[in-house]
């Protein structure tokens, strides 16, 4: 029995997919991802459509636990991580070649990250507002 395990980030959220053979099923946090909202399922089916598609009938199971992170960087962590998964579960270099010209990101982890809040500013960019024409008079 194969067991593959891989991982995959998006901003604060990790995912941590374990495959094992089986018939195509896919779990993020104990719960069928047919379950989440519409453009979150179709998210995580782009990987699976495109699997399907190279490698003919999914001969595997995928249970994807995510921690830390928003909904949306959960969904794109957990991407990473069903898509590394099923290139290393298959060892097929053709849907690696798929992915990587379908989305880049399926593959590649988004390294972007939220920039460091700058002393006496209110955010990372913004600065704080002068007024020129304030004079103070005693």
């Amino acid at each position: 029995m194969i067991k593959v395990i891989s991982s995959g980030k998006r901003k604060r959220a990790v995912a941590r997919a374990v495959f094992e053979e089986g018939t195509g099923n896919v779990w993020i946090n104990k719960k069928d991802y047919k379950l989440l909202h519409l453009f979150d399922k179709l998210k995580i089916e782009e990987p699976l459509r495109i699997a399907e598609k190279v490698l003919g009938k999914l001969n595997f199971n995928a249970a994807i636990n995510v921690k830390g992170g928003g909904e949306k960087g959960q969904i794109e962590a957990a991407r990473v991580a069903l898509s590394k998964g099923i290139v290393e579960f298959a060892k097929s270099d053709e849907l690696e070649k798929a992915y990587l010209e379908y989305d880049r990101n399926l593959l590649v982890a988004d390294v972007r990250r939220k920039e460091a809040r700058k002393p006496g500013d209110s955010k990372a960019r913004s600065r704080r507002q002068k007024s020129y024409r304030w004079f103070w008079i005693n």
